[in-house]
């Protein structure tokens, strides 16, 4: 009992790119830099949809919430990578690691319900435009993110109170540069085919159902534009769509390759660096893909900044 809760006492090592130094120390300024981009962007589009009362539309609100979510998210995980890029000392509380663990999954599995949120609104905006007030109003739109949230919550208690029930038996080392799920269950000691299966049907639930969401709408979307008969019509029906399919891509696309495959197919390093692309590089990505493709945000960018328009 006390090998079994020896990691209570000690805590974890994130060895992360311990065995690449000259690797480390390129990632602290890539890390650095795109953690601040991060934080500049993604505050930045909170702040204008929250002072410009052109963007106090359902899009925006939702928008708004997925920068929140990208801000706590790094914020739960990069200071804390960069701390151990910049030194030699790889250690991390069992209460940081805790913290660790439930803050990310919260936010990434909210994160999740919250796209396909999103692309539901874009799917009214297309194809029921005459009704998109009527069905989009103020009261669907809050119900909607508290289900996202609560969703998150829900299924972070579960998985990460069984993942933590675990006994780790001493085995401290997390080859991993955060506390996520699939790593720690690789420290057990005991058959964690139960808790295997529980992630995996968590990320059914959490990103397959989602994304089918996702695909589903934008099959309609898709049919509604190609309905279109004016030119003009199609590039500005596509338009606000693009921005967040890109990102639903981007964003989808490397957490699926990460929790859906079996766990004697992971390659750690392939893991370490599909985590590192969804940690750091999808967050800074996601201000600005809907800032560079959206004429609205930048216009009221550009306003909040005192510059002219074009």
């Amino acid at each position: 009992m006390g090998g079994a809760n020896h990691s209570l006492l000690s805590g974890f090592l994130l060895l992360g790119f311990s065995d690449q130094p000259r690797l480390e120390r390129a990632l602290f300024g890539v890390v650095l830099l795109l953690y601040l981009m991060t934080l500049l962007g993604n505050s930045a589009i909170i702040l204008v949809s929250l002072l410009d009362p052109k963007l106090h539309t359902p899009m925006y609100f939702f928008l708004s919430h997925l920068s929140f979510l990208d801000l706590c998210f790094t914020t739960g995980i990069l200071p804390q990578l960069l701390v151990h890029l910049g030194s030699s000392d790889k250690s991390i509380s069992y209460g940081g690691c805790v913290a660790q663990l439930y803050v990310s999954l919260v936010l990434g599995s909210t994160e999740c319900v919250l796209l396909a949120v999103m692309s539901y609104d874009r799917y009214v905006a297309v194809c029921r435009p005459l009704h998109y007030t009527l069905v989009m109003h103020p009261r669907l739109c809050h119900s909607l993110v508290a289900t996202a949230w609560l969703s998150g919550v829900a299924t972070t208690l579960v998985q990460s109170t069984l993942t933590l029930r675990l006994p780790f038996c001493g085995h401290r080392h997390v080859d991993h540069f955060f506390c996520e799920v699939p790593m720690l269950i690789k420290l057990a000691c005991v058959d964690t085919t139960f808790n295997e299966a529980e992630l995996f049907v968590a990320s059914v639930l959490f990103l397959v159902l989602p994304l089918s969401l996702i695909l589903v709408s934008y099959g309609h979307i898709a049919q509604a534009v190609l309905r279109i008969r004016s030119a003009a019509g199609r590039p500005k029906a596509f338009g606000t769509c693009s921005s967040h399919l890109l990102v639903v891509t981007v964003f989808y696309g490397t957490i699926i390759f990460m929790y859906l495959q079996p766990a004697w197919s992971r390659s750690k390093d392939k893991g370490k660096f599909v985590s590192l692309f969804y940690t750091v590089v999808t967050p800074v990505l996601n201000p600005l893909i809907y800032t560079l493709r959206n004429q609205e945000v930048k216009t009221a960018l550009r306003k909040l900044w005192g510059r002219p328009y074009d």
